[in-house]
């Protein structure tokens, strides 16, 4: 908000898990406590106010297909934006999505490049497939393209085996996450099994997306390195469709895909009970639909993580591990506003009642 305007916010502020507050101000697009003196065209909104969520695992920019026109973008940001998401961590897209930087109304995208793939090891048309040879090189490119993080492919279906099966041999994934580590980016990986963890985990990952694959002897090492995991639950959902779809040809790996599915909320449990930083991300772009964060909270909770904790995986916790501000004095106003406690019923989420970016009302 520009020009004298201002918009005060006011009920219930939740700038931390317990630190509750009666009200903010916004002047100027970001966020006072102070009451703003001589304060002329003040537009109130009631509620109770959380930083504007996270999605730690979305892809603005793709469709089934691959990389879609810039309209498709858009509309793909605004549906995230209308679910209260207002923080991205895209997650690997083949689209040039930096045109979204100098709009002020649509989600602020934190990227990781676009994915790095084995050669025929993944959805065509997503990532960069290539050769272990190669992977160094691709790394740094992807880590001067995004934005702190690089997206790899850890492991796909091996058509000779039938089954889910790492994509790089052991020296590749160390020899490129220390060239990414070394440009100052963070390093993430699709895994779905579990063969592909532990060589990634001791070869200094960050971040593990799915983690499916995640097991009793995993769990330890995860913990220890401080990995965290990005379960997108309303993903692995689709598991026994896409079982179904593949049992013909891959008897085997549909088999493991289901089994996968069966065990996903014990998996999750585990990991949060374990101490491994868990955080929301709904896989949106490609085959799933965006706007969907507050059913992958909802399934954070089934799987058995508390409330706030679940809760703190798309505000509090979510922006402090990607560096972001939460409603602190100063920072840019996005959040949200819903009509009750969103600590006593997650289910809130799904109905925004207003939503702030930047300062500005924008739904």
């Amino acid at each position: 908000m520009s020009d004298g305007a201002v918009l005060h916010v006011k009920g219930r502020i939740l700038v931390g898990p317990d630190d509750v507050r009666d009200e903010l101000w916004v002047v100027d697009g970001r966020i006072s406590y102070d009451r703003p003196a001589g304060a002329r065209d003040v537009r109130t909104v009631d509620g109770w106010a959380l930083p504007g969520l996270v999605d730690a695992h979305c892809h603005v920019g793709l469709g089934a297909d691959g990389p879609v026109d810039d309209d498709v973008a858009e509309k793909q940001a605004l549906v995230d934006r209308e679910a209260g998401t207002l923080l991205i961590r895209d997650a690997g897209s083949p689209s040039d999505t930096r045109w979204v930087d100098d709009r002020d109304d649509l989600p602020k995208i934190i990227r990781a490049g676009r994915h790095i793939a084995r050669t025929r090891r993944y959805i065509r048309g997503y990532a960069h497939e290539i050769e272990p040879e190669d992977l160094v090189a691709y790394v740094a490119q992807e880590a001067r393209r995004g934005d702190g993080w690089v997206k790899l492919v850890g492991d796909w279906i091996d058509r000779d085996l039938g089954d889910l099966a790492p994509t790089w041999p052991r020296e590749a994934v160390e020899a490129g996450i220390a060239e990414a580590h070394r440009l100052g980016a963070r390093v993430t990986a699709h895994c779905f099994a579990e063969d592909s963890l532990r060589d990634l985990v001791e070869a200094g990952i960050d971040c593990i997306e799915h983690a499916t694959g995640l097991t009793e002897d995993l769990i330890p090492l995860f913990a220890e390195r401080g990995v965290a995991i990005v379960p997108t639950l309303v993903n692995i959902a689709t598991f026994p469709k896409l079982a179904d779809g593949g049992e013909a040809r891959f008897p085997r790996w549909s088999a493991h895909m289901r089994r996968l599915h069966e065990r996903r909320y014990d998996t999750v449990r585990s990991a949060y009970d374990a101490g491994i930083p868990v955080f929301v991300g709904t896989d949106a772009g490609g085959h799933l639909p965006h706007g969907l964060v507050a059913a992958e909270v909802a399934e954070l909770v089934t799987a058995g993580i508390p409330a706030i904790d679940a809760l703190a995986a798309t505000t509090w916790a979510a922006r402090a591990w990607l560096g972001r501000p939460v409603l602190e004095e100063g920072a840019a106003a996005d959040l949200v506003v819903y009509e009750s406690d969103p600590r006593v019923d997650v289910r809130v989420l799904a109905a925004p009642r207003r939503i702030v970016l930047n300062g500005h009302v924008v739904s």
